[in-house]
């Protein structure tokens, strides 16, 4: 990515970092370093993508081995591709690459991590940033915990966690949201978060992910932390450094200016007509198209047009409530593909 200086009023540079990692990980890794080009031409950061490599904790080579996909992402992108050590998690919790692969960032520098099915639809520039205070993606279901009838319940479950580390928990709460509501309760989606340094917020998040994991609160009991380990302790970290909901305008990541679409069926069902302008211009040149074609997604819903069909089943201004229902319909017209 090109070094120039940040506009006037702009945001502070900063660098970006995504997991690389063999298969479906490694093509998203190329959509999202082409938005990124496509949409921030003059990016003044560093775009780092941790490579989790061979080792006791993977029975499979992790590291993304597609020569034709490697190339683009360092020659034509100007990505920099760093090996990821795993001490903690690996192949039984991949998610866990988002939190060891912090170590991989340089020192001091402030960051922002996105989840590898992300594409960037607008200059980031743009954003104010306040990397001292952290957040990270509200766009988000109520996922965990899920209360047991006779068990704790959210504020105990919750509480719990505050108190293994230390931290104040009433000043979490949205005061706003019903007691016993998961959304009073501090809870992100892992799909991107910030700092002004990733070797602080990446220690916390690896001393804290390991002791929930080794060692979880008794209140825990009965609730599943796989995949979930990340959500949970992720709020924790964000709340020890400061930050909490919303320190960035809302609707700008995860709306006008990133779109994380998971999977490229969902993605032409619900989201905006610029993410897919987005999606389908990045993937046009034959350099992409000739490297993509080996992702059955990209290949259906781009190149031979099932992506219209997808759309075309939808009102985007009256979605089903549940993903679940866009799953089902996308299955029984043979359109859903991971």
């Amino acid at each position: 990515m090109a070094n120039t200086p940040d506009r006037p009023g702009s945001a502070p540079p900063f660098n970006i970092f995504i997991v690389l990692q063999n298969g479906r990980m490694a093509y998203e890794a190329v959509l999202f370093a082409a938005s990124l080009r496509h949409t921030n031409p003059n990016f003044a950061g560093r775009l780092i993508l941790a490579e989790p490599q061979p080792g006791p904790l993977w029975a499979d080579d992790p590291r993304a081995l597609n020569d034709d996909l490697r190339a683009l992402l360092t020659d034509h992108f100007g990505a920099e591709i760093v090996p990821l050590h795993n001490r903690h998690f690996g192949q039984s919790y991949a998610y866990g690459n988002k939190i060891e692969g912090l170590a991989c960032l340089p020192e001091g520098e402030p960051f922002v991590f996105f989840d590898t099915d992300t594409l960037i639809t607008g200059d980031l520039s743009q954003i104010p940033f306040d990397f001292s205070r952290p957040t990270a993606s509200m766009k988000r279901t109520g996922t965990w915990p899920t209360p047991e009838l006779y068990g704790p319940d959210y504020n105990g479950i919750w509480k719990s966690l505050y108190d293994r580390f230390g931290l104040e928990f009433e000043t979490t709460l949205d005061l706003t949201q019903p007691d016993n509501y998961w959304q009073r309760y501090l809870y992100f989606n892992a799909g991107w978060f910030f700092y002004d340094c990733p070797k602080k917020f990446g220690e916390r998040f690896t001393d804290y992910a390991v002791r929930v994991r080794n060692d979880p609160p008794r209140e825990l009991i009965g609730q599943s932390l796989d995949p979930w380990l990340d959500q949970v302790v992720l709020p924790l970290v964000i709340h020890s450094f400061g930050g909490g909901r919303d320190t960035i305008p809302p609707g700008m990541l995860d709306g006008t200016h990133s779109c994380h679409y998971r999977m490229l069926p969902l993605m032409y069902a619900r989201e905006s007509d610029h993410a897919i302008e987005v999606l389908e211009t990045i993937a046009a040149p034959n350099k992409i198209k000739k490297a993509m074609k080996g992702y059955p997604p990209i290949l259906r819903m781009v190149y031979q047009n099932k992506g219209e069909k997808a759309r075309a089943m939808f009102d985007r201004d009256n979605l089903p409530r549940r993903e679940q229902a866009l799953r089902n319909q996308l299955r029984k017209a043979n359109l859903w593909m991971r």
